[in-house]
């Protein structure tokens, strides 16, 4: 039995970057000595143990071969005869198909450490276009690596485009597919992850919805780079400035999504994309099955987007109405939320990067105002029922209003 540390873990550590999960093969062993040995079987469709003390996940060597279409239509060989150099030769990309010794010694039979010092993402073998989640996977490496430099290797890319072609991105499932975009939202960088799939055509087949944003134009005036599609992913970047929060992160990524439905002859404007960009959002968060927070958020943001823009020109009575649409008095930290995803919005345009906008300080000053007036207060007064509400509404709006005429 010989136990090698591979994948991520060997792939982090020869970058220099830390290492966080570990997992590991072991090659020459059945399934009943690691019982013996007291690791605890969890695997389902192939042997897959955890260690009694680190609970690290062992995996036996295995092969793997394709049976049928999608990610899931693969059957799985693992026994002590599977080599090492096997069961690496199944993985996705060169740079992950790395073994690391006890003695540190590194086992590398594809080339990773090569394309490690290129900077460059390769596929394994042919093998890889068996499997469409590693469409997702390669666009992830290339948002999480961009700051090294890192970049898709032709062959590989145009793998990925026959895949596309031959329909195999339409078997993921919606959960395979969230998992990714959620794990490409809480990059440093998620706008690569975009990027790769709409080069390789994925991206028309699995986020139409923000595919369409590509190469519609909006007002030059306020939008320096014009095109809605290089907008939403320079939001998308902002808001990973700004926050980790994938929430967050989400809401601008599918802000505008209803400027991909004004017709051409309306072009550059774009009346009214607020309220057609929600079915849209709605839409793609039913598909894919997100949580419903990622939904609400990303919701309320498509649709009061610009209120936060039109701050100066609201009425008093038309602010406190959105606070109550986001029930920021009850959910603060919602309001902080759309706060940041706005100013993602506003920072997320040419020359706009290292700009606060002023909008969020007149918000918040507005919020904090009507936010002091307590319920406790008016019960105190002797105040009961709707009475309270309706003395609470009109309490705030007044403080909002002597913050706004300051």
């Amino acid at each position: 039995m010989k136990i090698y540390m591979v994948g991520g873990a060997v792939r982090d550590r020869l970058l220099g970057l830390p290492v966080t999960d570990r997992d590991w093969v072991v090659v020459g062993a059945t399934p009943e000595q690691m019982v013996e040995q007291g690791f605890v079987p969890v695997g389902r469709d192939f042997p897959v143990f955890l260690h009694p003390e680190t609970h690290e996940e062992y995996a036996l060597a295995r092969t793997e071969r394709k049976v049928a279409p999608g990610y899931t239509g693969f059957v799985f060989h693992a026994a002590p005869d599977v080599t090492l150099e096997q069961d690496l030769a199944r993985r996705d990309l060169t740079i992950n198909a790395m073994a690391m010794a006890e003695d540190g010694t590194v086992i590398d039979p594809y080339g990773g450490q090569r394309d490690l010092e290129r900077r460059i993402l390769r596929h394994v073998s042919p093998a890889f276009v068996e499997d469409p989640v590693r469409i997702l996977r390669v666009a992830r490496f290339a948002a999480r690596f961009s700051a090294l430099g890192f970049r898709i290797a032709p062959e590989t890319m145009m793998l990925m485009r026959k895949m596309v072609e031959a329909g195999e991105v339409d078997a993921l499932v919606p959960e395979r597919v969230w998992a990714e975009l959620q794990r490409a939202l809480g990059e440093d960088e998620p706008s690569p992850f975009f990027k790769v799939l709409r080069e390789c055509g994925a991206l028309r087949r699995i986020l139409p919805e923000l595919d369409r944003l590509f190469g519609v134009p909006q007002p030059e005036k306020h939008h320096p780079e014009v095109d809605v599609g290089i907008h939403t992913l320079l939001v998308v970047d902002q808001a990973a400035r700004l926050t980790d929060d994938t929430e967050v992160r989400f809401a601008s990524l599918v802000h505008d999504l209803g400027k991909g439905t004004t017709p051409r002859e309306q072009w550059p404007r774009h009346v009214g994309h607020e309220e057609r960009g929600v079915p849209l959002v709605v839409g793609l968060c039913e598909r894919l099955h997100l949580p419903g927070r990622f939904r609400e958020l990303a919701m309320l943001v498509t649709r009061y987007h610009l209120h936060f823009h039109r701050v100066a020109e609201l009425r008093c009575s038309t602010m406190l109405e959105l606070f109550y649409k986001l029930d920021a008095f009850r959910r603060p930290h919602r309001f902080e939320q759309y706060l940041l995803s706005c100013e993602a919005d506003s920072r997320g345009r040419y020359g706009y990067e290292d700009r606060t906008p002023p909008q969020k300080e007149i918000m918040r000053t507005a919020y904090r105002a009507a936010a002091a007036v307590e319920p406790s207060a008016l019960v105190a007064q002797g105040l009961r029922g709707a009475a309270v509400g309706q003395a609470l509404r009109e309490q705030r709006l007044a403080a909002i209003r002597r913050v706004s005429s300051a």
